[in-house]
């Protein structure tokens, strides 16, 4: 998380899904969804701590009513590209001047899905099918989500 007295570098939303469909081309479903926002000052070296805190966290509900983390449930984990995160409302209109550059933005997030890639990989859940699937940096897409209960979680790093 990002530490007392300094700006976050990220933002990150997660949100747990009966089913989560994200329109690129071809469309890609899962059961998790997590949306990833990288600001100005973000480096590579904040990436290990968001993965590992995103995917171990306990945030979710299992079908039992435990409280597990991305790491233990079943299905696969959606990311989600969302620079409009970043956002700052001025009058009656957004802006998102502040936004980091899209060359460094699309690099970051290359990698924060490797990463999850690789944890997910790693852990015993990926031999139950469990998958990362991801959207395109800079592209509009439609994302339609079938949320189960209010489990939304805003972290920033």
């Amino acid at each position: 998380m990002a530490e007392q007295g300094r700006l976050p570098v990220a933002r990150t939303v997660l949100q747990q899904c009966l089913r989560a469909r994200l329109q690129v081309k071809p469309a890609d479903e899962a059961s998790d969804a997590e949306f990833v926002q990288v600001r100005p000052g973000a480096t590579d070296d904040i990436l290990p701590k968001m993965v590992s805190t995103l995917l171990n966290l306990r945030l979710s509900e299992s079908d039992s009513g435990k409280m597990v983390s991305v790491l233990e449930l079943p299905g696969s984990l959606l990311i989600v590209p969302q620079a409009t995160l970043g956002g700052k409302c001025k009058g009656r209109a957004m802006q998102y001047h502040h936004n980091i550059s899209k060359e460094d933005g699309l690099r970051l997030y290359g990698s924060f899905v490797a990463l999850c890639e690789a944890q997910l990989t790693a852990a015993a859940s990926a031999a139950s099918g469990t998958q990362v699937k991801h959207g395109t940096y800079g592209n509009r897409q439609v994302l339609t989500l079938d949320t189960n209960g209010p489990y939304t979680h805003l972290m920033e790093f």
